[in-house]
């Protein structure tokens, strides 16, 4: 299983950010994310004290449950 960062890298870089691509250009600059984590907890507990922007935990939750079912 892969993390859920690598997971997320496939949001990065896009012409029209979604909020999607930008929780994931955050992860990807923020040298301090668990990179390595497949741990819910671990990453919720993390964005809840170093959220990028209004609304990063619903986008979160919500691809935490993509991530799931392909993983």
């Amino acid at each position: 299983m892969r993390s859920f960062y690598h997971f997320m890298m496939t949001y990065r870089g896009r012409k029209k950010p979604t909020d999607e691509s930008r929780l994931a250009d955050w992860m990807f600059g923020d040298h301090n994310f668990p990179k390595h984590s497949s741990s819910y907890d671990e990453i919720s507990e993390y964005l809840e004290w170093n959220s990028p922007f209004h609304g990063a935990l619903q986008v979160f939750d919500r691809l935490w449950r993509t991530y799931e079912t392909t993983e």
